[in-house]
């Protein structure tokens, strides 16, 4: 089901009857576009440290009551692996935080999850060999930091980025909410990673390979657009563009066309 990271900011995390933490923000990988963790609040918790949730214990999403459901015990989590708040997440700390849980480390294979093109959470499903050596080296981006990013179409500028639209079965981010402010008078549209040409993580900018022309006229995103398969293909058809549920593997290449 998709989902906006904003509304799952403040969602608290829930495991065997117990709620504890908050979710702060999400990272994400800029390579397949794929959520890597929950940054969780932890208040008085866990004083001084960061508490990273991966996909691999997120079992549900729960709105009714605003739960991220996790499979891990609230023990488990702080037994886990922390991080010192100012410190950013190197891959010594993922690579402990992978073994402590003993999850297939997703950098090591070709596929969104590394061997394996989707998350499977059962041991027993994970019949392929392990690989030692990395196929990819991850670099995590921030939500919190890459709202706000200002979005250039091919022929000037369109707005900025005010948030994410994620599956929260796959972890995957499908598209960017772009504001067009002035512009168009606050429309809202959304765009997918695989039409971004160019994005500067130094100067916060996101180019898209649409023209202001294309966007001033493509479907309106609102908080009540009923985000179904029925928009994305109206969405994809009026952009000419390929559904990436065709073929959900590939990773989001910046800089290269979109295949149609």
């Amino acid at each position: 089901m998709l989902t906006t990271i904003n509304q799952l900011i403040g969602y608290s995390l829930a495991s065997f009857g117990q709620e504890f933490g908050k979710v702060k923000e999400f990272y994400f990988d800029d390579h397949y576009w794929s959520i890597r963790y929950a940054v969780v609040d932890t208040g008085n918790w866990i004083i001084g440290h960061k508490v990273l949730i991966s996909p691999y214990s997120m079992i549900e999403v729960n709105k009714s009551n605003r739960h991220l459901v996790l499979s891990l015990s609230k023990r488990q989590v702080e037994d886990g692996p922390t991080l010192e708040s100012h410190l950013p997440v190197s891959k010594q700390f993922e690579q402990e935080y992978y073994d402590f849980y003993g999850w297939p480390r997703y950098w090591n294979g070709p596929y969104v999850w590394g061997g394996y093109p989707q998350i499977f959470r059962d041991p027993l499903a994970w019949t392929r060999p392990y690989q030692e050596n990395e196929i990819w080296d991850p670099e995590l981006r921030s939500s919190a930091e890459v709202t706000g990013y200002h979005a250039l179409a091919s022929n000037g500028s369109i707005g900025h980025v005010v948030d994410f639209v994620l599956d929260d079965e796959t972890w995957a981010i499908r598209y960017l909410v772009v504001d067009t402010g002035a512009l168009l008078k606050g429309k809202q549209v959304l765009v997918s990673p695989h039409w971004i040409s160019n994005i500067d993580f130094v100067g916060s900018t996101v180019k898209l390979n649409l023209t202001q022309e294309q966007i001033h006229a493509a479907p309106d995103y609102t908080s009540e657009t009923l985000l179904n398969r029925d928009y994305e293909s109206l969405l994809h058809k009026y952009y000419g563009k390929k559904e990436y549920w065709i073929d959900s593997i590939e990773p989001v290449v910046i800089g290269l066309p979109d295949h149609k």
